[in-house]
């Protein structure tokens, strides 16, 4: 177990290109940690920069106190575990657990003990005589999971490595991921997690702490609560969440004695502590940030809601909720409703009218330029 440190890191290639710009981060003792951001966003670059797959071009990475950055990976005190779960084809499973100890000079009892320890806590015991041609993905994916946990490293590397199983066993690896980090804190032997995934569902749904990227640089580091309830900016608001948050130009306007925005010719009213905040910005744009689910069909009962009448585009049905697609006065939101409260919505055809109800406490305002969140 160990602290992850990176101050100030950065990456530039020798053409030129800065892929990472001086990141500042600390992965705390034994925290499950997700790096999560789009394609290109430089989450991979980083995690291989912890590993020593990629040199450091500025800054100091420290693993436990120690200064690593001219460490060779094998000195580090880190497992990674890929993509491509790269193992070795002409090797049983045991084999393949076993292989970087032996290359270690671990003795055979140590080998065995830790094999068939990492083997009973990922339910793979029966696997260990299989060749990898005979495993599931799911499977390649554990063992890959058991090379890494054989080595008892200080810090855990995973980049992206649910990203080849099918939809239903990427939810069920995600649970069997996130107890095995649990379960080994509950047997004393907590592990330091960094994970990479472009899913934000993985990262909400896995991450104590999630770190967002953007560019090469940290939009926002917190918890998946936080990050979903007080995004920083317009660009971790419409990342986290699925579907994601209505973002929306508008225009902050007086409206009696208090503040609304104007969104498609429709003003919507701020709460008295949201309006103060937005004072000083009469007459000029914003852009509104509303979930899904804080707009609702009608008039709901137990929430503060402000009416406005949108044309229906199309409805999807989910099962167990629907999501309403409509415009207001031409601009477009979605609804999430859940299946207890449709109010016949979802019969409604496209173009027909329906009034929806704005939970204006719970939305934000970000700036149209830096996209800043103002109401933080």
């Amino acid at each position: 177990m160990a602290q992850l440190s990176l101050k100030k890191i950065e990456k530039v290639y020798p053409n030129g290109f800065k892929a990472v710009h001086g990141i500042d981060l600390d992965v705390r003792d034994g925290e499950f940690m997700v790096f999560v951001g789009p394609s290109g966003c430089a989450k991979s670059t980083v995690l291989r920069m912890i590993a020593g797959l990629e040199g450091i071009s500025g800054g100091e990475l420290q693993i436990g106190g120690t200064v690593v950055n001219n460490l060779a990976p094998k000195q580090r005190g880190i497992a990674m575990v890929f993509q491509n779960y790269a193992l070795y084809p002409h090797m049983k499973v045991y084999d393949n657990l076993a292989f970087g100890l032996k290359l270690a000079g671990t003795k055979k009892a140590e080998i065995d003990s830790r094999v068939r320890e990492a083997a009973k806590l990922l339910e793979m015991d029966h696997l260990l005589e299989r060749y990898p041609k005979q495993l599931s993905g799911g499977q390649a994916q554990r063992v890959a999971v058991g090379r890494a946990i054989v080595k008892r490293p200080e810090v855990f590397l995973f980049d992206e490595p649910l990203s080849n199983l099918d939809a239903k066993l990427r939810a069920s690896m995600r649970v069997r991921l996130t107890e095995l980090h649990r379960t080994l804190r509950e047997q004393g032997k907590p592990s330091t997690v960094v994970y990479v995934t472009h899913d934000q569902v993985e990262a909400m749904t896995m991450g104590e702490r999630i770190c967002v990227l953007k560019d090469g640089t940290i939009q926002q580091v917190d918890t998946p609560t936080a990050l979903y309830d007080r995004p920083a900016n317009s660009f971790v608001a419409g990342f986290i969440g699925s579907p994601e948050m209505n973002l929306r130009d508008g225009i902050v306007t007086e409206m009696g004695a208090g503040v609304a925005l104007l969104i498609g010719g429709t003003l919507l009213p701020l709460p008295e502590a949201k309006g103060a905040r937005l004072r000083h910005m009469m007459g000029k744009p914003v852009k509104l940030g509303i979930r899904p689910e804080q707009i609702t069909a009608g008039q709901a009962k137990d929430v503060q809601v402000t009416l406005a009448e949108g044309t229906v585009r199309f409805v999807e049905h989910m099962g167990s909720e629907v999501f309403v697609h409509f415009d207001l006065g031409g601009v477009p939101f979605t609804n999430r409703v859940p299946a207890d409260q449709l109010c016949g919505i979802e019969r409604k055809g496209r173009g027909e009218r329906h009034t929806f109800g704005f939970q204006m406490g719970l939305c934000h305002a970000f700036d149209s330029e830096t996209g800043a969140n103002l109401l933080l």
